[in-house]
């Protein structure tokens, strides 16, 4: 992959084999970021997980004190009186088995997060190879298929992020935006790590945090040292 030469001038500033502490980590990322939009800030975390055993399994949610910087447009399948409480909790898209087609045939995925009350996972489930893919399938564990769809969409909202294995074992969040003050992004990045670490699966043997790196959108990595998690 070809760099640009301003991510050329960029990298110059990250020692690659330094081991940051976070709060140097994330002044380094801001530092870094020249792109001319308001970057996102990410943290990729490599674990010792085997994510084919469902044992050794991470996954979970965590809501980041500062918020992700980012609008989400939340979709909430319900029915009954639970159709007007997510509207007035401020759900920006609410329904039942008529959205099915919509999202089957006509590809609308116009959402960040989906969220549904237990009894219509029945007509969820009928998504399951379009939204599965897309980390997009409502997941107790996440918090996203509740009967309480107030206090979901109010997290949600307030700026709560899933966290999961992907097929190499690492997770990918995002934890704010380039714009946010170091403090901000330090709290953020230390309310993720503190539910990662208790996320440890019970059944790993052996070190679960390999590696720790922060960037942003288009800037370079920058190693965190995993000693203190």
């Amino acid at each position: 992959m070809k760099h640009g030469k301003k991510y050329l001038e960029a990298a110059k500033q990250v020692d690659r084999a330094t081991m940051y502490e976070p709060a140097e980590a994330i002044a380094l990322v801001k530092k870094t970021a020249v792109a001319k939009f308001d970057e996102t800030v990410e943290v990729h975390i490599r674990t010792g997980c085997d994510g084919r055993h469902a044992e050794q399994q991470v996954r979970g949610a965590v809501v980041l004190p500062n918020g992700t910087g980012k609008t989400v447009k939340v979709l909430v399948f319900a029915k009954g009186d639970k159709v007007n409480e997510a509207e007035a909790a401020g759900a920006d898209y609410v329904g039942g088995d008529e959205l099915i087609p919509r999202i089957q045939h006509d590809g609308w995925l116009d959402f960040d997060v989906v969220v549904a009350t237990p009894d219509m996972m029945g007509v969820v489930g009928r998504l399951g190879k379009i939204l599965g893919p897309k980390g997009l399938m409502p997941n107790p564990k996440a918090g996203t298929v509740t009967m309480d769809v107030t206090k979901a969409i109010n997290d949600i909202k307030a700026g709560k992020i899933e966290y999961r294995l992907d097929k190499t074992n690492i997770i990918h969040v995002p934890i704010g935006k380039v714009s946010f003050t170091e403090e901000k992004l330090q709290e953020n990045f230390s309310a993720l790590m503190e539910a990662i670490v208790k996320a440890r699966p019970s059944a790993l043997k052996g070190q679960y945090l390999r590696s720790i790196t922060l960037t942003s959108t288009m800037g370079p990595g920058v190693k965190v040292s995993v000693a203190k998690f």
